[in-house]
């Protein structure tokens, strides 16, 4: 019989060692080495094993029998967005976010939308009682519908037994990190567990006979990263992130892989009493609501892409004198090299003196600015601010700038100007010839500039 042999895995990194060590040779982080069996040394034990080669029927590409994934299609199109229209039948998907951003939430409210639709859920968890998850499902759902099954164990096995007994369509797992196989000595969350576990529900989700929609919940670090091993991120076929500031009710949902769909989608959602609720017109979300006449400096609007989505976003900014030796540049929705490189333009293109101003920018509901496509909406909400004179309601910035002041094309410019009509507003600043045909616009004025001073001047 061969000698049982021990090994020390990293939890973050999966490096291995023969010894324990405080601090992990691969990634550097302390207290992460956990004990665990090494198999492959049992596996030679015997000696050197052959290698068993057998005949098997291959196909060419070409003649490989095509198949459009069925979808189950919840009443949340913020979640079919992100997940490309829906939850593949025969898919595994896990989702990650800090605690208490609201995963379980938004997973049990899917829970009952499906099983409206006459599909039976199976929600096991191994975190929370089936009493702690009926005290939530009372506050958030309107009702409880008889096709919701639950199961609050952490053994792995009686899952899988109970997934045979009732047949469910959709499994959810809350979360993986917290079960075991009985199988495997390794403790609860341990790399061999987490990626055992996987692999055992990824056989049943790709069953061919009878596939299943599963989705999982995966801790989070502190690093903000799915917890365990990159290969359990490979192994699903979508990974969500549900991301949010703490204590804010706005939480955004994307992906960071997706075998069905896109990864550029983004889903807005507000945290409430009543669960989570889609914001399903972004754009208005994402503005103050003011009154005709009622115009504040400091206020710019632009249109963003999140995906295949164009989103009107309000821009805010504050310039103050500063007391101190250097001014500060604060920004909480870009980074700080990009202030700084519009606020240089400004200075020198437009002639405004803001070395002795602390400058403070901000966008309605946090998001972040990741598109060049915004940059005339900072620097004009600047301007506004500086000049203390605010910008008409009805007018909008949609325009890219270079080191020497002038304005450049962005991409999807005409879609975001339908959505610009779409809300309302009368003007829409662009760089000049950006748009070859203003006539398909009709009650939206697009006008076209050269140069920031060009639009500093028209504006004001």
């Amino acid at each position: 019989m061969a000698k049982i042999k021990i090994k020390y895995v990293c939890t973050d990194c999966g490096m291995e060692s023969p010894k324990w060590m405080g601090k992990c040779p691969g990634c550097s982080a302390w207290n992460t080495m956990i004990e665990e069996t090494d198999d492959s040394a049992i596996a030679q034990g015997g000696g050197q094993k052959t290698i068993t080669k057998r005949k098997v029927q291959i196909k060419r590409l070409h003649d490989a029998p095509s198949q459009n994934s069925q979808r189950i299609v919840t009443r949340y199109n913020e979640f079919n967005r992100v997940m490309g229209g829906g939850i593949v039948k025969d898919s595994i998907t896990i989702i990650t976010a800090v605690p208490g951003a609201g995963k379980s939430t938004l997973l049990l409210q899917i829970a009952e939308d499906v099983a409206e639709q006459g599909l039976k859920v199976l929600y096991a968890s191994g975190e929370e009682s089936d009493s702690q998850i009926k005290n939530r499902a009372e506050r958030i759902l309107p009702s409880i519908h008889q096709n919701v099954w639950v199961y609050s164990d952490t053994s792995m096995n009686n899952v899988l037994g109970s997934i045979d007994q009732i047949d469910p369509d959709l499994i959810i797992i809350d979360s993986i990190q917290t079960f075991v196989l009985e199988e495997y000595p390794s403790r609860p969350g341990s790399p061999t567990q987490t990626m055992e576990c996987a692999a055992a529900l990824l056989k049943v989700a790709k069953d061919a006979v009878r596939p299943r929609a599963i989705l999982m919940v995966g801790q989070m670090t502190k690093d903000n990263e799915l917890a365990g091993l990159r290969a359990l991120e490979h192994l699903v076929d979508t990974v969500l992130i549900l991301d949010g500031e703490e204590g804010e009710e706005l939480k955004q949902l994307f992906t960071s892989k997706n075998r069905f769909g896109g990864v550029s989608e983004l889903g807005f959602f507000t945290m409430t009493d009543a669960g989570m609720i889609p914001i399903d017109n972004p754009s208005q979300y994402f503005m103050t609501q003011r009154d005709e006449g009622d115009i504040v400096s400091g206020s710019a609007l632009t249109v963003v892409k999140e995906g295949s989505r164009p989103i009107i976003l309000e821009i805010e900014s504050l310039v103050s004198k500063t007391f101190m030796p250097y001014p500060s540049r604060i920004g909480e929705c870009l980074k700080k090299d990009q202030v700084n490189t519009l606020i240089s333009i400004l200075e020198q293109r437009a002639d405004l003196p803001l070395h002795d101003k602390n400058v403070v920018i901000k966008t309605t509901g946090g998001i972040r600015l990741k598109e060049q496509s915004s940059n005339l909406a900072i620097i004009m909400s600047i301007v506004s601010s500086y000049k203390n004179k605010g910008i008409p309601n009805d007018v909008v910035f949609i325009a890219d700038i270079g080191l020497t002041g002038e304005l450049k094309k962005v991409p999807s410019l005409e879609a975001r100007i339908r959505e610009v009509e779409r809300m309302g507003f009368k003007r829409v600043y662009v760089a000049q010839n950006a748009v070859k045909d203003t006539s398909i616009f009709k009650s939206v004025n697009v006008i076209g500039c050269k140069t920031l001073v060009d639009v500093i001047r028209h504006v004001f």
